[in-house]
């Protein structure tokens, strides 16, 4: 069940955002997160300390900043498959899911046309004065108002979601003090039964990732893991750029590839590379093809010509307010 404090946030926010946007999705039930302890709260200010908002008031404002972001979504192209990307950066511990997050962005609108039709959720302490919150509350009010936007029965949904993840199969939702609701692979699958869109694409980059592929597998939908369901995955320490299968999947197979299924070959052969280089654990990357989607994919490649490849520069990753 949520905490108390996280109940108030989704219940502050969302019927903000009904207000404004008509809709308010009743909340499902998520595992409670972790509460912070007296030995974080030191690192937590100093985190703080470059942003213009305290703890409390990015909750507060969580509302404004969905409006702001959804505001920001360009209306479908008729006639054509679109692809609509919702990406969700979890855990604010390290830059590495923040620079995946901000690159993705901007790969997917040079690359793949899709500027305007991108929504990132982020938590951490630098983008938390220009970027909605990735909580649970907001993952299902983006989803919401991307049904509204796209046509859910033909365009494309990526869902990519970049975290820690433990061996219970939850993704870690966290940004310290916050108390972030966590989300588990029934969570998610869950969300997404709840929604009309009929073509998915869902990346689920995490430790233990592949327990994510049997809650999220079905007809129309194409689901990537970074690792199987009891192996972790790598690259996302303290002090790392990007994760090891963020930037195999990102950065090197899809300027390679507008194919997610062929970019997903690519990006599995660079991470067992890498693994073997470094004496690692082999991940073992997952995918699930679903009935349909390989032919849905194909013909909104047809849709546009690929954009020039953009290269991974955490210099290009600007974080301003």
């Amino acid at each position: 069940m949520r905490t108390l404090f996280a109940a108030l946030f989704a219940f502050l926010t969302g019927a903000a955002l009904a207000l404004s946007l008509g809709q308010h999705a009743a909340p499902a039930q998520p595992a409670a997160a972790a509460a912070p302890t007296d030995q974080d709260d030191a690192a937590d200010s100093e985190a703080w300390a470059d942003t213009d908002l305290t703890p409390e008031q990015a909750l507060y404002v969580q509302a404004d900043r969905m409006q702001a972001a959804l505001a920001q979504l360009k209306p479908r192209t008729p006639g054509q498959v679109n692809l609509y990307a919702l990406i969700f950066a979890g855990d604010g511990s390290t830059d590495a899911f923040r620079n995946e997050a901000e690159y993705a962005e901007r790969m997917l609108g040079q690359r793949f046309a899709a500027a305007g039709h991108t929504l990132v959720l982020e938590n951490n302490p630098a983008t938390v004065d220009r970027r909605p919150l990735a909580t649970w509350s907001n993952l299902e009010t983006a989803l919401d108002a991307l049904a509204k936007v796209m046509d859910p029965q033909q365009d494309v949904l990526l869902l990519y979601l970049t975290s820690h993840g433990s061996e219970d199969h939850t993704l870690t939702v966290g940004l310290d003090p916050l108390p972030l609701d966590q989300i588990g692979a029934e969570d998610l699958g869950d969300i997404l039964k709840q929604r009309p869109f009929k073509w998915k694409v869902v990346v689920v980059n995490a430790c233990y990732s592949g327990g994510f592929v049997p809650p999220l597998r079905g007809d129309g939908t194409l689901v990537i893991t970074a690792a199987r369901s009891d192996r972790s995955s790598f690259g996302c320490d303290s002090d790392a750029e990007i994760t090891f299968f963020g930037r195999a999947l990102l950065a090197d197979a899809l300027n390679r590839t507008t194919d997610f299924i062929q970019a997903y070959g690519y990006a599995r052969d660079d991470v067992t590379r890498w693994e073997h280089r470094e004496q690692l654990t082999p991940s073992e990357p997952q995918i699930d093809v679903g009935r349909g989607i390989a032919d849905q994919l194909a013909t909104w490649r047809h849709t546009f010509k690929p954009g020039v490849p953009l290269p991974f520069d955490t210099q290009q990753i600007v974080v301003t307010r």
